[in-house]
This record gives C-alpha cells, structure tokens and sequence, in this order.
C-alpha cells in the first residue's frame, strides 16, 4: 500500500511539473497577429526566394511587434513554400489561409503570384508582393499589391539599354508558359522594335537545359535578352556566348544572384541586367541603414550566408522584403486592426521612405517607381558591379 501511494504520489508530481512547464511555455493572454511569407524555398527560384525571406526576416528582427488598440501584439511569420511552381502555389496559399494570416508577403516569381492572387482575394487577405513584376499580379486584384516595379517598365529599360549598346538585331529567349518571362520578352520586343531594331525570338520549355540548337538562331544578333531563372541563367549565358562570341547577353532582376555568376564563370563577360537596389548606392538614407545593419545580421549566422548564397552580398530582393513588411507594419498601424480588409484599405493610403525608395501604391496596387539599376558581371572578381541607373526617358 505504501509503495501505491509513492507511485501515486510522484505520478501527481510528474503532472504538475508537466503543467508549471505548459504554462511557462505558453502565454494565453499573449496578443499575436499572423504575417504569412508565400515563397519558394525549393524548385528553380529558390535562391532567390530564400533572399527575400532573409530581408523579411530581418525586418521583422527590427520590428517584432506592432500595437493595435492601444495593446501590444506579437508579430508571428507564417513561412510556405510555393516550390516555385504554379500549380503548387495555390496549396502553399490555402495553408496560410488556414493559419489566418492576416496579410501576406510575396512572392519571388510573377507566376506564383499569379495562380495564387485570386485565392488571398477570396479569403479577404491582402498580399504584398516583394519582386513579382508582372502586370498580371495586381490586375483585377485589389487584394494584391507590389513594392517593386513592373515589367512594361523593366523590359523597356532594356530595350534602351541595347539600343544604347549598339545593338539594331536583338534575339529574344523566353520559357514558354512562363508569365513572368514571356511577358517580359514581349515588352522589351516591343519596345525594340518601336526604336526600330529588329527582334529574332525564341523559346525554351520548363526544364529544358541543352539550349545549344535554339541560340544558333542568334549567332549574328548584337545581343540576346533572355529574361529567366536563377537556375536556367547561366546554362543559357554559356551557351549564347558559344554561338556568338561578340553579342552582349541581357539578363533581367532575376540574374542577381552569386549562383549566375558561380555557375557561368568566363562566359559571363558583357553580361548586363536590371534591379531594384543598389547597396553602394548612398544616396537614400533609409538605405545606407539597411545596408549596413543587414550585413551585420547576415554575418551573425552561417544559416543566414548560405541562404544569401555564402556571402554579405545585398540582393536587390532582400532590399525589396523589407520594404514590403515595412509597409505591411505601417498598414496595420494605419488600420489599428488586424482585419484583413482593413489592412488592405490601409495600403491605399502608406507612403514610406523605403530602403529600396520613396514608396506609395497607385489605384491598381502597383509601386509608383521609375528607375531601375543597370548592373553587370566583372569576370574577374566575381562580382556585380554596378553601371548606372536608368529611367524610361532615358
């Protein structure tokens, strides 16, 4: 009987540690507001992906909390991976809808973006997206906003570029069913051609790697513009420079990434591409702070730098996730609300000073910027080095 009673006994203990622990492990009264981040982690745009979360993520380091109605609320990330493929994107966008996010950021790569909008609109969620430059994200979705430019914009540019370049015949590779390339592809011919250059075009299937029989199309172009992946880049980049040794090959904000430079390596000479951001660029305050502060944070954590690609090189992309959380948190301030609807009724009226520029959103939920960065490969250091930047006009 007395040995029942210690079992019983150190039972009740064991019960009662188990409780004390539950409840220090755990705050009921804690207050908690849901920001989901929609991005690939894996698939052909991971590496890009995975830099956009480190610049939310490090914005969420510097703001972990926001106060609505006068009480302090904890900021939790909600992280899905949309695999970087269209058809999984919608099942990565439920998941968060059943977290109940309350507004949601991403994601790298337009057609992701694109198969999930409708989804975060039907749920009354507002989505922020950090690089997808396709018109098609906020088209009819005014659940859907951008904190970068647009490719109407960034395919023009380029256009002026080769122009600028002396290019008058151009080849254009795209990857078919792709929104984001194919679009882009479109807006830079167009915008060629109106300048009078002729456009010899082209097109590659999901997945495809031997490019070498489609660019002997462009063996006597002045250039190639061939807006892709990080992981296609520079399978196409070796391979147009071994059809055509003179023309200059033009990439787009996609090609900001140490593995295009990693995996082309001397082939990568008068290689040229658009971006967001620029971190030598000391002209905007807000992003001089950025720049320095999210070099220290990055070089805090191996997980960090290898995720950023195995160094403290600032993406344009990263630059871009902070700005589209900043904008989330001045939402939601805004809103003194964590209702969807609100928050998105919110976004209208934010103007902020971001690190990436002066940001506000049109009717259409579009940024309202007007000039991209022109950067280019230096073979032999390995690095992006930056050109100029340019406008539209010029």
């Amino acid at each position: 009987m007395n040995r029942m009673k210690k079992v019983i006994a150190l039972v009740m203990v064991l019960l009662l540690a188990c409780t004390m622990l539950a409840g220090c492990g755990s705050n009921s009264d804690e207050k908690v507001i849901k920001i989901g981040i929609f991005e690939p982690g894996t698939g052909e745009n991971a590496g890009g992906g995975k830099q956009e979360v480190l610049g939310i993520r490090y914005a969420h380091s510097m703001v972990p909390e926001v106060t609505i109605g006068g009480e302090t609320y904890k900021i939790e990330l909600v992280e899905v991976d949309n695999q970087s493929d269209p058809a999984k994107a919608p099942s990565a966008a439920q998941q968060l809808v059943s977290k109940k996010v309350s507004v949601v950021l991403g994601t790298y790569g337009s057609a992701c973006a694109i198969a999930a909008g409708s989804i975060f609109a039907d749920n009354k969620i507002p989505a922020i997206g950090c690089s997808c430059t396709n018109p098609q994200v906020t088209a009819e979705n005014d659940y859907y906003f951008r904190v970068c430019f647009l490719d109407p914009f960034q395919g023009t540019v380029m256009a002026n570029l080769a122009l600028e370049q002396g290019c008058k015949k151009v080849g254009v590779l795209t990857q078919a069913g792709d929104d984001y390339s194919v679009g882009l592809g479109a807006y830079f011919k167009e915008a060629f051609e109106n300048a009078g250059g002729t456009v010899v075009e082209a097109s590659f299937q999901t997945g495809e790697t031997d490019f070498s029989a489609i660019v002997s199309n462009f063996a006597d172009c002045d250039g190639v513009f061939a807006p892709s992946s990080i992981e296609t880049g520079p399978l196409i980049i070796k391979q147009i420079r071994a059809a055509n040794k003179n023309c200059i090959i033009m990439g787009s904000d996609t090609w900001e990434n140490g593995k295009v430079i990693e995996n082309s390596g001397d082939a990568a000479t008068d290689v040229y591409f658009s971006t967001f951001f620029d971190e030598n660029d000391e002209s905007n305050p807000a992003g001089k702070d950025f720049v320095t502060g999210y070099k220290a944070w990055l070089n805090a954590s191996n997980d960090n730098l290898t995720n950023n690609g195995g160094d403290d090189t600032v993406a344009a992309v990263s630059a871009l996730g902070y700005d589209a959380y900043m904008a989330a948190i001045e939402a939601i301030k805004a809103a003194d609300s964590a209702d969807g609807t609100a928050i998105r009724d919110a976004l209208k009226g934010v103007e902020m000073d971001g690190v990436t520029g002066a940001l506000s959103f049109d009717e259409k939920g579009d940024a309202e910027k007007d000039m991209a960065y022109i950067k280019t490969i230096d073979v032999a250091t390995g690095t992006f080095k930056f050109l100029k930047t340019q406008t539209i006009a010029e």
